[in-house]
């Protein structure tokens, strides 16, 4: 399985962007975005279990951004609204040949397959 993330960019405060995460040789269980600041570790953003399409956020996102699917496409999103600095990273999309329990859904050691990442850059 190989994952090619996109849609990064530069915008500012208040603004939306919508990432994309292509799943190619094979399907995953579940799939996940994580993001990385400088001088930061890498944290867990969302996730969906691909079984039920049960959905995980941390609460800093909670509310502003929305993950989802377009199983057709082979391709997950992340939709990013009132982007604020503090949300500046490289994201990474990672994914998982199984489901996994909610509780560890945002924990990147359970993700064998990574994007290359894209840089979200919130500024003014």
């Amino acid at each position: 399985v190989q994952l090619q993330a996109s849609g990064g960019g530069l915008v500012q405060p208040g603004g939306s962007l919508r990432l994309s995460c292509e799943v190619s040789g094979g399907h995953y269980g579940t799939i996940a975005w994580f993001r990385q600041a400088p001088g930061k570790e890498r944290e867990g953003v969302s996730c969906l279990r691909s079984s039920d399409r049960h959905t995980s956020y941390r609460d800093s996102v909670k509310g502003r951004f929305t993950i989802s699917r377009d199983r057709a496409k082979n391709t997950a999103y992340l939709q990013m609204n009132r982007l604020q600095p503090d949300d500046t990273a490289v994201y990474y999309c990672a994914s998982r040949p199984g489901a996994i329990i909610v509780g560890r859904c945002l924990d990147p050691s359970v993700y064998e397959t990574w994007g290359q990442g894209t840089q979200v850059t919130v500024s003014s």
